[in-house]
Formats: structure tokens, sequence, C-alpha cells
């Protein structure tokens, strides 16, 4: 598969991953949400333009899924090349919350069953 750069010309996906098949962490899933760090540290190298993509697309916090959609690209691609981002520290995530697995306030329930019957 190939995806066009900004010239217009093709990239081969792998060009874009170094090769790499895999990422380096597990970390991402498709609802982890990554953000940018804003600045970035003063050891940041120079990005890939698909790095800056990504780091323009997180200044506010968005999901995995969703920004592998807004730039084209594959899951697998996107979270590889968030590794890279996260290993040189210029993007944090976070998880996502786990849902509560507690029992539902029952009262609470009836009122609003209740509140609906009147209506």
């Amino acid at each position: 598969m190939t995806v066009g750069d900004p010239a217009g010309r093709l990239v081969r996906l792998f060009a874009l991953t170094g090769g790499r098949t895999r990422p380096s962490r597990a970390d991402f899933t498709l609802i982890s949400t990554v953000t940018a760090v804003d600045p970035p540290p003063a050891t940041a190298s120079r990005c890939q333009p698909e790095h800056t993509r990504i780091l323009r697309l997180c200044a506010e916090p968005v999901a995995v899924a969703e920004l592998a959609a807004r730039l084209d690209l594959p899951v697998s691609v996107v979270v590889i090349l968030l590794c890279d981002l996260l290993e040189a520290g210029r993007i944090t995530v976070r998880p996502p919350r786990p849902v509560s697995r507690t029992t539902p306030d029952l009262d609470l329930l009836q009122k609003v069953r209740d509140g609906l019957g009147r209506l």
C-alpha cells in the first residue's frame, strides 16, 4: 500500500515506519487518548513529516482510531509512529478509563422511571 505525500509523490508504508512492522511498545489501543507535549522537550529531534502531522492533530486530545482516520493511514502504521513520538517525549498517552462495575442505584432508577411515567 502507498500513500501520497504533500508534494504528490507516492510513499510506501514501510518507508514511513522505517521498515518496522510491529510497535516497540504496547501502550496504545484504538481508544487510547494521545496529546502532544507543549512545548516539545529540549532534546526533541527533527521529525518526519508524518510525525509533524500527528503532533499538529494531537494539539487537543484525540483517540488513536480517530487519528488514523484523519491521517488516512492504517492503525498499525499510526501506532508505530506514535511509539516513536512517545519514546521521544513528544506525546502523552492515556489509556481508556475503565467502566465502573458498581451496582446501579435502584432507588434512583425507580425515581427516574416514576418521573418519566408522570410525563
